[in-house]
């Protein structure tokens, strides 16, 4: 079954008889949304988000997978509502223009802690056309920041958009590299003596300058190289 298939088999409608045959246990009391969505938060911080499938989510919830579609369209509506949980979390400030950067690199790095809280749940941010009233809530209160600045409309919205996936791939490849050291037991191919070691061992002839700037290029600690991006994206704000 190719990719498209399983897309479509994913969304199709319940099939009575597959759930008689595997005779999926009764809930007592309704679930709603609010606990769809905590429980599959629960199972993205315990397992990561690649362990959050509508099967499942439907078996954390102690009922059968028909039962989601009752509140949740599809994987995709369960992504939207999964960041608009997080976005509910999000501290906006008072627009002021004579902070405006300090503020939209606080909401960015409040965003970052958020999904760094839950593996792997940032790849849910990514592709996503928002209509979640919390994550249009942030996307407002970013926009009002950088308009207090001085940032041009269009700028801004074009840099909203930017701000939101560098963050996401940031917690994301964070996100990857933690679960491949845990599985594979690699953690030391990204050790920074390990990876310094490599570039100057390579050939200067052929590599001068990775050689001659090996430090520099495996230089960090934390989220230093977060924090210098995310700096050099505000910045290049007033240059326009």
């Amino acid at each position: 079954m190719n990719p498209r298939e399983r897309r479509a088999a994913r969304h199709q409608p319940p099939n009575p008889e597959a759930e008689a045959a595997s005779k999926p246990r009764r809930r007592k009391v309704p679930i709603t949304v609010e606990q769809v969505v905590d429980t599959a938060l629960n199972v993205v911080a315990t397992e990561g988000y690649e362990a959050l499938t509508m099967r499942r989510l439907a078996g954390a919830l102690d009922t059968g997978p028909a039962s989601l579609y009752a509140h949740v369209v599809n994987k995709a509506d369960l992504d939207e509502l999964l960041i608009g949980r997080l976005c509910a979390g999000l501290v906006l400030p008072e627009p002021d223009p004579a902070a405006w950067r300090a503020q939209i690199r606080g909401v960015c790095v409040q965003m970052r802690d958020q999904y760094l809280e839950y593996p792997g749940i940032s790849r849910a941010a990514l592709a996503m056309a928002p209509t979640d009233l919390e994550i249009v809530r942030v996307n407002e209160g970013m926009l009002a920041i950088l308009l207090a600045g001085g940032v041009a409309p269009q700028d801004a919205a074009w840099a909203i958009d930017a701000l939101f996936l560098y963050v996401a791939a940031y917690c994301l490849e964070i996100s990857i590299a933690r679960r491949r050291a845990e599985d594979d037991d690699i953690a030391w191919v990204r050790d920074r003596a390990e990876l310094t070691r490599r570039f100057t061992a390579l050939p200067p002839d052929t590599f001068p300058l990775t050689t001659r700037h090996a430090a520099e290029l495996t230089a960090g600690e934390g989220h230093e190289r977060f924090d210098f991006t995310l700096d050099l994206m505000i910045s290049g704000l007033n240059q326009r």
